[in-house]
């Protein structure tokens, strides 16, 4: 297998690195000002002009792009591009409002297929492998996207979708997946399935590596789907604003590798200023080379931390560490901040924990309460319920000491928590409904 996609690309030297991106970032800056009015209106407001951008630091002259924006200016208001040249449409379900839509020129296709092949090669694959793409096709972009870039690195693409769980597995054995792609959740679900079947994904497929995410997981979900089924789990990121899957890790699995010639990074706190190197804060993310929908200073939401250190593997490219947790989907209970990505960490360092969880925040009179639901293991789970009550207080424990806070817990047999082909809801907040 190839070391890397591109190697010079890849291994461009740090300052080099700078150098494309304020070429890029002041192209950007002009592009937008002349062929966008809502930028060109924004960028009025702040008092700033393009000539005014004359190093990487003057970008926090520039204005924020949210979400909103995109909803605001629903459906292509926000393109930069001419609609014919625009080649593809993905938009987002607007579940919760207006869809967020987003268009793609043959370049951006380009552009977004290059990273993945990058990032897939980063993780060890190539030619010879056979990639299971289990996201989902159609306007979400997962499917797609890793779909290209798949082909692009030369593997044989089973572009399989989500559901129908039981073929799934029947087709990775028969035409020995090598690779699959979809969410940790669906993952650990597609194993309980494969048992139920008499099927061992460790031993009866030739499944290696898994590319992972979607949904937030924490590292000793990692280990454990690394040791039930034998494999390496890599952490792929991306959003839909942005191109959908783009970037994952290497094989040290030391944080995700971040295009620096396509993507320019900050890490900024709640107040929307920059925080010091090494510290988290939530990730902004400016698109230095998309035609149709460039994005300056997008506020991604995700909470995390930068490392701009060369990469065992040789990348020099920034690294952002695994995502802690969203801005907006942090629980406050009691006047403490909890992500759920801590709930998940604790559970499953305890051995009579299974892979299923969820999170309920609600509130009794004027007190918040958190209740955690637990899936215990078949062998943990006892008749006798003084070893029910030892392990609830096991749980209850190890989560107090993380979050500093006292949690209800609720011991369920395993199989009892809903399953998800997507993105698992682990959390319901009944404080908003």
């Amino acid at each position: 297998m190839l070391d890397y996609w591109n190697a010079a690309a890849e291994r461009t030297p740090f300052e080099e690195l700078r150098e494309i991106q304020l070429r890029k970032l002041r192209q950007l800056v002009d592009n937008v000002y002349r062929n966008s009015l809502f930028y060109r209106t924004r960028f009025d407001e702040a008092g700033v002009k393009p000539e005014d951008i004359k190093s990487l630091d003057d970008i926090t002259r520039l204005p924020f792009t949210f979400k909103k924006d995109l909803r605001d200016n629903y459906p292509t208001k926000m393109f930069c591009a001419p609609l014919n040249q625009v080649v593809r449409y993905h938009a987002s379900s607007g579940t919760t409002g207006k869809p967020t839509v987003v268009g793609y020129t043959r370049g951006d296709i380009d552009c977004w297929t290059t990273s993945l092949a990058r990032s897939l090669t980063a993780c060890g694959l190539g030619r010879g492998d056979v990639m299971q793409v289990s996201y989902g096709y159609g306007l979400f972009t997962g499917g797609l996207g890793m779909h290209y870039g798949a082909e692009e690195i030369g593997a044989s693409v089973l572009p399989i979708g989500v559901g129908n769980t039981e073929r799934q597995i029947e087709l990775m054995m028969d035409l020995n997946t090598t690779a699959i792609a979809c969410t940790p959740s669906y993952l650990l679900h597609m194993n309980e399935v494969a048992n139920s079947m008499g099927i061992s994904i460790k031993d009866d497929t030739s499944l290696r590596v898994g590319i992972l995410g979607a949904e937030p997981w924490s590292l000793e979900t990692r280990k454990r789907i690394e040791d039930l089924m034998d494999i390496k789990a890599y952490d792929i990121y991306g959003t839909s604003e942005l191109s959908g899957p783009l970037f994952t890790e290497c094989k040290c699995q030391d944080g995700i590798h971040i295009w620096a010639d396509h993507f320019l990074l900050e890490i900024i706190d709640k107040n929307g200023d920059p925080v010091p190197e090494g510290h988290k804060g939530e990730l902004v993310v400016t698109t230095l080379s998309k035609e149709a929908l460039p994005l300056i200073r997008y506020r991604v939401g995700d909470i995390t931390v930068i490392n701009n250190e060369e990469c065992e593997c040789g990348r020099t490219h920034p690294r952002i560490m695994r995502i802690m947790g969203r801005a907006d989907d942090m629980l406050i209970i009691r006047g403490i901040n909890v992500f759920p990505s801590q709930v998940e960490s604790v559970l499953m360092n305890i051995p009579e924990v299974g892979e299923h969880y969820q999170i309920i925040a609600d509130r009794n009179g004027e007190l918040d309460e958190m209740t955690v639901r637990v899936e215990v293991t078949r062998a943990a789970f006892s008749d006798k319920l003084a070893d029910l009550m030892k392990l609830e207080k096991k749980i209850k424990e190890a989560l107090q000491k993380v979050l500093n806070i006292s949690t209800k817990i609720e011991l369920v047999e395993t199989g009892t928590l809903p399953r998800s082909m997507g993105k698992a809801q682990k959390v319901i907040d009944k404080r908003k409904i």
